[in-house]
């Protein structure tokens, strides 16, 4: 079996976040595994919701789908986040599988160099990266540029293309506007009865 890790502050999860698991799911043959960050070190500068609340919406937004699960390694780790003690925890713990995968944006991937340890990450797993809206796909002589060895570990998708964020959703929670279609009804419900993002 093939597990995809989907990291991500989901603040707060969306259809977009869904619609990339969804293709990763079918096109990997891949269970996928959303793993909420703690404190993200690229981050640091804007207050998240309450990990709490992070982590019921996900939970809400993928509770019907069987490819799909949820890990709290993250939120439990005290500092900030880094995807290379991410994925040696996951693989410690009980994570043996054909292949791993992370999933991150095209954007993400260009941002590689900057991560912790990246040599490390692409050889415990592989990447996915998937369309960012304003990004170009990258291509293979770029990526090679960036980390060693990256060209032969990364499998570049071209679908699906939403132009939903995250940061759109919360400001459109402040002005009162409707949002349909950008996120799930239990995910919705729930941002309006614990009145998240009122407040920013």
């Amino acid at each position: 079996m093939n597990i995809a890790v989907f990291g991500g502050t989901f603040d707060p999860i969306h259809n977009g976040h869904l619609a990339v698991a969804d293709v990763v799911a079918s096109r990997l043959a891949a269970q996928v595994v959303f793993v909420p960050a703690g404190q993200p070190w690229m981050k640091c500068e804007r207050r998240l919701a309450q990990a709490s609340d992070r982590l019921e919406m996900v939970r809400r937004a993928i509770d019907r789908n069987s490819r799909y699960s949820l890990s709290v390694v993250e939120t439990e780790r005290l500092g900030p986040s880094y995807t290379i003690d991410t994925i040696r925890q996951l693989k410690w713990q009980n994570m043996p599988c054909d292949e791993l995968y992370f999933i991150l944006g095209w954007d993400s991937l260009l941002s590689l160099p900057r991560w912790r340890e990246p040599e490390a990450l692409i050889q415990m797993c592989r990447i996915v990266a998937v369309p960012r809206v304003g990004y170009d796909m990258p291509d293979a002589v770029a990526i090679e540029k960036l980390v060693e060895g990256l060209s032969k570990r990364v499998v570049l998708l071209d679908e699906p293309k939403m132009d939903i964020s995250s940061s759109g959703i919360r400001e459109r929670v402040r002005q009162g506007l409707p949002l349909d279609n950008l996120l799930p009804q239990e995910v919705e419900g729930y941002i309006k009865e614990k009145g998240i993002y009122l407040f920013e």
